[in-house]
């Protein structure tokens, strides 16, 4: 879909297109196909989306689109990012579209995030941005303490205790494009080391909920007095 987006708004060959660095692969292998190459930008800390801000230092007289991912249902800022689009006059392209607000998924999964919101305390829980929506396709927290390493450490520990979890972003575009030692985008690179993806959905019952929030908390305070 996003492929055949660029394609037909002549997108190619000796053309840049900006995506996110974090969250961004799908929209990397899009713009990569169509022959343009692919510009890295940073994200927002507390929505995990393409920072308009960062996206308005790296657009240039090459750049012919923004590709914007809302990533883990949390909306990114079109009013913004449409703005710096109309300024430079390049196309604004939204990646993988996001689910109905209404649904019976995302209403239940709202709930779960919120039951999870009250209750977690050894974990950073997700931020919501003024006036959005958050679909909670994922609820992805940050694990304190000292990055990847006890990131890591704290889902094998949830592992262990029956919860599962993943890591949503290994690593982000501009690390695997190997433009790590020249480009900084600090956001992205904190993300990638610090986030995780605990468990919502349909499938997940109250017993379920209150085993992770238990589990969470009590690995969570050790990291916690170790961060400080």
């Amino acid at each position: 879909m996003l492929m055949r987006e660029l394609a037909v708004a002549g997108v190619g060959t000796g053309d840049e297109v900006i995506v996110p660095a974090f969250g961004g692969a799908t929209a990397v292998s899009a713009v990569r196909t169509v022959g343009a190459r692919p510009v890295f930008a940073d994200i927002e800390r507390g929505s995990f989306c393409l920072d308009p801000e960062s996206v308005e230092r790296v657009v240039s007289s090459r750049t012919t689109a923004v590709v914007v991912e809302h990533l883990f249902g949390h909306p990114a800022d079109l009013g913004r990012l449409t703005d710096v689009a109309r300024k430079h006059g390049v196309l604004l392209v939204e990646g993988e579209p996001l689910p109905c607000g209404a649904s019976v998924e995302v209403r239940r999964r709202r709930r779960q995030a919120e039951y999870l919101d009250r209750r977690l305390t050894g974990v950073v829980t997700p931020r919501v941005s003024p006036g959005v929506e958050h679909r909670y396709t994922e609820y992805v927290v940050r694990v304190p303490g000292n990055g990847r390493a006890d990131r890591d450490a704290f889902a094998h520990a949830l592992r262990a205790r029956g919860v599962a979890s993943r890591v949503p972003v290994r690593n982000p575009e501009h690390w695997l494009a190997r433009r790590g030692d020249e480009l900084s985008l600090p956001e992205s690179e904190r993300a990638s080391n610090e986030c995780l993806a605990l468990p919502v959905g349909t499938a997940l019952t109250r017993r379920e909920m209150s085993r992770l929030v238990a589990a969470c908390n009590a690995l969570g305070g050790l990291l916690w007095e170790v961060a400080c």
